[in-house]
């Protein structure tokens, strides 16, 4: 019984493995047979034919399964499904080659209760005579199906004489389990005083080390700051001392004095001479307050980028006057002709740009007119294509028809051809048992000789084991003594003996040590001389922001003295005017007699908006350059 159990639980595994939707049954089988090589041959050929027979009638076997869990098989798990294939397949076509003894004990050796209420719906009259037998008739010929049903029918009586003994086992098993359990006889609970609960001792208290205590200097301010502020200080009062004593005493080179002459001795002459000199007031004592808003401080970088285009601009200024001096003329003249040359020039350019923009426009009509053309073309060519297409449909439903024909044919050979596929299918089973049984003779050889070899090399491997073991038992010296002094004598260049090498450590560190003093007296110095030169250029941008405002403003005022004469319209724009109107004549008598709505104007397409987005940009662009440069715009407004 064991061993059917175990051949069937196979049988069950290798199923659940199995997808229709996935795998071929041919390949799937292939792939099992391999798996089952490790097995007996008759054991093997029991579980190949059982799977080969479930998965060719595996259509068959699912109509009587999907129906037992409709009906009468709600409760039980879909687990179970496969060994419901798999009796079903026994009871149907191997219950004449087995016999009905040892379908007994096939049958016994698997769950008593799945396995009867499966049998006692299967072998049930009504469901083989009635809704078994149509079902199955859809998918196989009546003769087989006939031959079926008789064979189950011959030996239903029997197996509802088997399945009646099984039931009758299972009662008295739950017969002889349903024993009364012995009820539990409650002891009463001797009570007793709680202990009382023990006081914690407490845990020591742990000592933190003291901080160290904060440095006064985190409050103060460096040494150098301080001096600083001091230095400030006494130079502001210094300033201020000056300031006050020069607003104090008047400018004496302003003071006007009297002719020196005879002096006048008369006091009442005196008085008149002093009122009548003009006289000067002295100016009141200042009050300096500190301004609100700090100046920005610029750094280094920011100086003297600002600094380098008036340099330049001096040394220029510079050149110019040397050459002045060895007797170059003057380029103001020059300068005027090339500004007067430069506003023909705009003007021109403006003229340019109107003659472009009249292009686009009239490419843009040009293209209207072509495109009109082409919608003529493409009508033309629709017709030819519709009539071509009428055609090919006509030729195609022949060949629809042909094709037709051909499956026809195609599907009675191939139902033909299906009835030699179980014959041919015997033969391929039996060729590869044969291959499967070599297979196993030649791998049983294959092992041997590798458990052969793999004991060999164990052999060898403990030999040289011991052989290791002996040699690490031999004693060794271990200690070593070291001389610093001596050079190891390696042969290399430049070797030298530990000591020597800590002296030479040494002095590197000394020249090391008196390079980057010197090197820090140099940043010194130099960040000293960077300092004056920022002091100059400040003061050097700070004059040449003030010329160069000045050389602004007499440049505005020359600009607005200076007039530009007024030019006429220019030839090229009246042409292409004129071709405009002319282009626009010819699509409006084109677009009339093809009574198509004009582009652009009724229904515009968002490619038409693009366009006249893109020719009112130019529009306003040229505005702009005419406010910019109002001689020109006069002189396109006359055009």
């Amino acid at each position: 019984m064991a061993y059917y159990r175990s051949c069937i639980e196979m049988v069950i595994e290798q199923l659940d493995k199995f997808k229709p939707e996935k795998d071929s049954p041919e390949l799937f089988l292939e792939a099992a047979s391999t798996s089952l090589q490790v097995l007996s041959p008759q054991k093997q050929a029991f579980v190949s034919e059982l799977l080969s027979g479930c998965l060719h009638y595996r259509k068959l076997l699912a109509v009587v399964v999907d129906a037992f869990y409709v009906r009468d098989g709600q409760l039980c798990p879909w687990a179970d499904y496969s060994l419901f294939q798999v009796l079903c397949y026994l009871a149907t076509f191997e219950l004449d080659k087995l016999g009905f003894r040892l379908f007994c004990s096939i049958v016994k050796a698997l769950p008593a209760g799945k396995t009867c209420k499966f049998l006692r719906f299967f072998f049930n009259p009504l469901n083989l005579c009635s809704w078994i037998k149509d079902e199955w008739s859809l998918l196989y010929t009546a003769a087989h199906m006939q031959n079926w049903i008789e064979t189950l029918l011959r030996w239903q009586p029997e197996v509802e004489n088997l399945l009646d003994q099984l039931e009758g086992g299972l009662a008295h098993q739950a017969s002889l389990t349903k024993v009364k359990a012995k009820v539990t006889e409650p002891r009463e609970f001797n009570l007793t005083a709680p202990w009382p609960r023990a006081i914690p001792v407490p845990d020591p208290v742990p000592t933190v080390a003291k901080p160290r205590p904060v440095p006064r200097s985190t409050y103060q301010e460096p040494k150098g700051q301080q001096q600083l502020q001091l230095l400030k200080r006494f130079n502001r009062q210094k300033a201020e001392e000056l300031l006050l004593l020069a607003n104090r005493e008047e400018l004496r080179c302003a003071m006007p004095r009297p002719p020196r002459g005879p002096p006048v001795q008369d006091p009442k002459k005196q008085l008149q001479l002093r009122s009548t000199l003009p006289r000067i007031q002295k100016i009141p004592k200042l009050t300096f307050y500190r301004p609100n808003h700090v100046p920005v401080k610029l750094n280094a970088a920011a100086i003297l980028r600002e600094g380098a285009p008036y340099r330049r601009q001096v040394e220029k200024e510079l050149q110019r006057v040397d050459k002045l001096v060895d007797g170059y003329r003057d380029l103001s003249e020059f300068l005027e002709w090339q500004e007067k040359m430069r506003a023909k020039d705009q003007a021109e350019q403006l003229a340019v740009s109107e003659c472009r923009r009249l292009q686009g426009k009239l490419s843009h009509e040009e293209a209207v007119l072509a495109r009109q053309h082409v919608q003529q073309e493409n009508k033309q060519k629709a017709d030819q294509k519709k009539e071509q297409t009428a055609e090919l449909m006509w030729w195609c439903a022949e060949q629809r028809l042909q094709e037709d024909r051909a499956m026809k044919e195609l599907v009675e050979q191939v139902t033909e051809a299906q009835k030699n596929v179980k014959v041919a299918q015997m033969k391929l089973v039996k060729s590869r048992r044969q291959i499967v049984q070599e297979m196993t003779q030649e791998s049983r050889q294959l092992l041997q000789h590798s458990v052969k070899e793999a004991e060999m090399e164990q052999r060898r491997r403990r030999e040289l084991t011991s052989q290791l073991r002996a040699l690490e038992m031999q004693p060794s010296r271990k200690g070593k003594l070291v001389d610093l002094t001596q050079i190891p004598g390696y042969g290399l260049e430049g070797e030298m003996s530990v000591v020597e090498l800590r002296e030479r450590l040494a002095l590197l560190k000394e020249t090391q040590k008196r390079k980057e003093e010197e090197r820090r007296d140099q940043i010194i110095q130099d960040k000293r001389t960077k300092n004056e030169e920022l002091r100059n250029t400040v003061e050097q941008i700070s004059l040449c922001r003030t010329a160069v405002g000045r050389a602004a403003a007499l440049r505005w005022e020359r600009k607005k003295a200076r007039a530009a004469l007024v030019q006429g319209p220019d030839e090229r724009v009246l042409e292409l005017r004129s071709k405009i109107a002319a282009r626009a004549a010819e699509r409006l008598e084109n677009t009339a007699p093809l009574h198509m709505p004009a582009p652009r104007t009724a229904r515009p397409r968002p490619r038409a908006q693009l366009e006249a987005q893109h020719w009112q940009e130019v529009e306003r662009s040229r505005e702009r350059r005419a406010r910019g440069h109002p001689e020109p715009a006069r002189r396109l407004a006359a055009s």
